[in-house]
């Protein structure tokens, strides 16, 4: 008999009550309601993407740029609204440092340490909400909040750009 209990799901690092989680594809950011099995996490949508999961305030809405990033800082992958707004291509941009497509805004050493560490802590699996103003490299005068958090699995860091 099938168990109703999903199989894959992120676990909240503290013992604080869990905020609502949704499933969500990495490369449209389709967002579903249903739960995917472990071995068909391919998006239904566009059939490109992995679904993966995060808190429902942190989901992508519809037309958000996004970039899933991992504890080391490199892009795992970015959605395809990412892909035109920052001006670079899937293959261009996975697996490089996402230094390299977003600075913090404050040219100040502190940003780009708070920057980082968002990052880290929300690919670690901290599962705290982090909110971070930020801007295309080598584009000056382009401010845009950015919302940080954890996303899975595997776990990383989902950066939306609002």
């Amino acid at each position: 008999m099938a168990s109703a209990r999903p199989f894959l799901r992120l676990v909240p690092s503290t013992a604080e009550e869990a905020r609502p989680s949704q499933w969500f594809c990495g490369h449209c950011g389709s967002v579903t309601n249903e739960i995917p099995a472990p071995v068909a996490r391919v998006c239904g949508d566009c059939e490109l993407g992995l679904l993966m999961e995060a808190s429902a305030d942190l989901v992508p809405q519809p037309r958000e740029p996004f970039l899933i990033v991992d504890k080391s800082l490199s892009v795992r992958a970015l959605s395809a609204e990412a892909q035109r707004f920052l001006a670079v291509g899937e293959g261009d941009a996975v697996e490089r440092p996402v230094t390299e497509l977003l600075t913090p805004a404050d040219a100040e050493a502190a940003s780009a340490d708070a920057f980082a560490a968002a990052i880290m802590h929300a690919a670690a699996g901290d599962d705290e909400l982090r909110r971070l103003t930020v801007r295309p490299v080598n584009v000056f005068g382009v401010r845009m909040a950015m919302r940080v958090g954890v996303c899975g699995p595997p776990r990383a860091a989902l950066l939306v750009l609002e």
